[in-house]
């Protein structure tokens, strides 16, 4: 599969445009999957309202997929494995598609919810197969460049999906959301069964039904119960989801630390610079939801924008990532990941101490300079990070581990989201009670939290500024990955050529 197969590792002759084809139905996979993700959010007003139900039941549409991806991404190695990677990928491309076009015909709340959820099953698998795909088609000594155009889509769907969606949603309607899905995964799965190279499958020994039982369970649960922290870390539904989470978690911990075959290769972890990558990617995740999470949310509710203002407002954040992402995959393969990391977080703090000054006057031109140094510090080291941490896995793991990681990712996530709404609405009430706000009305109410709200919000990017702090500080301490990828003569090395 891969045209890094040669001895030693390298391949001089080989050019980025032979796999340009291939690249380019994985990418609009991925483009398909995050805009849809990210393009959901926008309609569910307009959902209550033509579904004739509440906030709280059509938000499941969302929490729903949520959960439906987090329970699924934890079998994407092993079915890669067992199957073959381009099966795989276009199996859930095809189910994404279908999946979509459900979406755009229910008459009522329970089916759109119902076909939310098959939509997030075909979802989940989509990225850390495409991940896994990538890495393999690619040489060691140039997979920085080609992560790097993988992670364009990732950073620029999120920025276009409002905008796109918001449009769709006040002009159309919101049946278009799920229906531009179709050409594109119709595009995606063409090009993907015609130019994808057929991964090599694997003899898979055993059938880990603990572990895909366990596993599933476990991180869609812990999704579920640091979501619902975000309405309040002591209610039933949080501490059954954490509870629920965490102990199938760790029944799925010693499942796979003792099976032959495991459905997640943990034992990676035996790795000091696959441990201590991760532990930083978790802390530049945190750290980047001031800038991707808090900075929309201080639009809408502080400034009244709508979702199709926020994302035009954004919009030079999402193309400053999509033009540094090349160059941090260029950079990648030269430098490593540790000089990224340190530069692309100093930008992104630069901006986060900017967003910590904004107030009511605060309008979409005063952020031009903040979200293009935030942008283009998310693109030089995210995809960068992400090939770092794969290049510390043994070669024959990577299905794996990448799906180790995502599976990860989407628990920080929700945790980052729940943590960050957690402090700031803390901070409210402080601030209400400090300044003994007293209001006759809800209106009243509303204007006096209004006015108090820059500083609410302030108070949370200085938090997220600290974080950010932390995680430059431990960026100093990544080590460079070999070009060798773990291989050793030649030859794949196994779980005791980890350190």
């Amino acid at each position: 599969m891969s045209q890094a197969a040669s001895a030693g590792g390298s391949v001089p002759d080989f050019k980025i445009s032979s796999i340009i084809v291939p690249l380019i139905a994985i990418i609009s996979g991925i483009f398909m999957v995050i805009l849809d993700s990210t393009a959901m959010n926008v309609a569910l007003s307009k959902l209550v309202i033509d579904f004739q139900t509440d906030l709280p039941t059509i938000q499941w549409a969302v929490t729903g997929y949520m959960l439906a991806t987090a329970a699924v991404i934890p079998l994407a190695g092993w079915l890669s494995d067992r199957f073959g990677a381009k099966q795989v990928f276009l199996s859930s491309v095809v189910l994404f598609t279908i999946a979509s076009l459900l979406c755009a015909t229910p008459n009522s709340a329970g089916m759109l919810i119902a076909f939310r959820i098959l939509q997030g099953l075909g979802g989940g698998f989509v990225m850390p197969v495409a991940m896994a795909y990538v890495y393999r088609l690619s040489p060691p000594n140039k997979i920085g460049q080609v992560m790097g155009m993988l992670g364009v889509p990732i950073l620029l769907a999120p920025a276009v999906g409002p905008i796109l969606s918001g449009w769709l949603v006040e002009y159309h309607s919101w049946h278009w959301i799920f229906l531009i899905n179709l050409p594109v995964g119709i595009f995606s799965f063409i090009f993907g069964l015609w130019k994808l190279p057929a991964a090599a499958r694997k003899k898979v020994a055993g059938f880990d039904l603990p572990g895909m039982i366990l596993g599933p369970i476990a991180f869609a649960a812990l999704s579920y119960g640091v979501t619902q922290g975000a309405e309040g870390w002591t209610s039933n539904k949080t501490l059954a989801g954490l509870v629920i989470g965490g102990l199938a978690l760790i029944g799925f911990i010693i499942v796979e630390l003792r099976a032959k075959i495991p459905l997640l290769e943990l034992r990676v972890f035996r790795s000091v610079d696959f441990s201590f990558g991760i532990f930083v990617q978790w802390v530049l995740q945190f750290s980047l939801f001031g800038a991707i999470f808090l900075l929309p949310q201080f639009l809408q509710q502080a400034r009244g924008y709508g979702a199709f203002d926020t994302g035009l407002t954004l919009f030079p954040q999402a193309l400053a990532s999509a033009a540094m992402m090349p160059l941090g995959g260029y950079l990648f393969d030269k430098i490593g990941v540790r000089w990224l990391v340190v530069v692309g977080l100093s930008l992104v703090s630069g901006a986060i101490y900017q967003y910590s000054h904004v107030d009511l006057t605060t309008e979409g031109r005063d952020l031009l300079i903040p979200l293009l140094m935030a942008g283009g510090g998310m693109g030089l080291m995210m995809m960068p990070l992400n090939s770092h941490l794969i290049s510390k896995a043994p070669r024959d793991l990577v299905s794996r581990v990448t799906s180790l990681t995502s599976a990860m990712q989407q628990v920080v996530n929700s945790f980052a989201v729940a943590t960050l709404v957690t402090i700031l609405s803390s901070r409210m009430t402080t601030l209400i009670a400090d300044n003994h706000v007293q209001a006759a009305t809800p209106a009243e109410m509303q204007k006096a939290m209004l006015a108090l709200a820059p500083d609410a919000f302030g108070y949370t990017f200085s938090i997220m500024l600290v974080i950010a702090a932390i995680g430059i500080f431990l960026g100093l301490f990544l080590r460079r990955s070999k070009a060798q990828a773990q291989s050793v003569g030649g030859k794949e090395v196994g779980l005791e050529g980890l350190h």
